[in-house]
């Protein structure tokens, strides 16, 4: 509930569920289970009623250091590889999961990634193990926010980025949430599935991002930033 660019949007209304219900729900359908880790501040009481609704399990911990709330998580539930997707991402793919984590054991990595998807429907699977060397490594504040990039750049940690399955590649294509304009837009998306009965494939949500009409603003869904990405 504490984000900065935009407050509150994790329980902000988008097409008939919360940003945070429509994670859950598309994080569900992929088989693996779904753990909402968020912060022991009273804002975020709600954040964690709303994970009940779902029926999903909710761990609170610090609220700066995300990577240590990252491994109390994964030690207080016995997990042993995670599946990391952030709540301002309601459209990941919903095989993204699966994907990643069969890439981490069949290539006895540290920590997977998927490029070539949209800005924001990718997700990356990464050990225990190696989240724990790397909170008691790394001082680096931006590290203990941003949970991954230790991992990623560091020697001794088996890092893997692999291709999304090509009809799924559409790099230029943004569908996360950090902005009172990403919101608008993906109001306006998710708005044309909001009587599914069951989480769409990402390749329609892309298919229908692609039409000029999707969101009234052909150049919206086409506003790509330059950086490292939402992960």
């Amino acid at each position: 509930m504490g984000s900065r660019r935009l407050p509150g949007k994790v329980l902000t209304d988008l097409a008939g569920r919360t940003l945070l219900g429509h994670c859950i729900w598309r994080l569900s359908a992929s088989g693996i289970p779904v753990i909402v880790a968020t912060t022991t501040r009273r804002e975020d009481d709600g954040v964690e009623r709303e994970a009940a609704k779902y029926d999903v399990r909710a761990f609170r911990g610090s609220d700066e250091d995300v990577l240590a709330r990252y491994v109390a998580a994964a030690q207080a539930f016995g997990v042993a590889e995670i599946v990391r997707a952030t709540a301002d991402n309601p459209a990941v793919d919903l095989d993204g999961p699966a994907r990643v984590l069969a890439q981490l054991r069949r290539m006895h990595a540290d920590y997977v990634v998927e490029c070539g998807l949209p800005h924001g429907a990718a997700v990356e699977a990464v050990t225990r193990a190696a989240l724990e060397r790397a909170a008691e490594e790394t001082r680096d504040p931006y590290d203990h926010e941003h949970v991954t990039p230790y991992v990623r750049r560091t020697a001794g940690f088996r890092s893997l980025s692999v291709m999304a399955p090509g009809h799924l590649r559409n790099p230029h294509l943004r569908v996360t949430i950090d902005t009172p304009e990403d919101l608008r837009t993906m109001r306006a998306l998710l708005s044309q599935f909001r009587n599914a009965d069951v989480p769409v494939p990402l390749a329609q949500i892309i298919a229908k991002a692609a039409m000029p009409h999707a969101t009234g603003r052909t150049e919206d869904v086409a506003n790509v930033r330059q950086g490292s990405g939402a992960l």
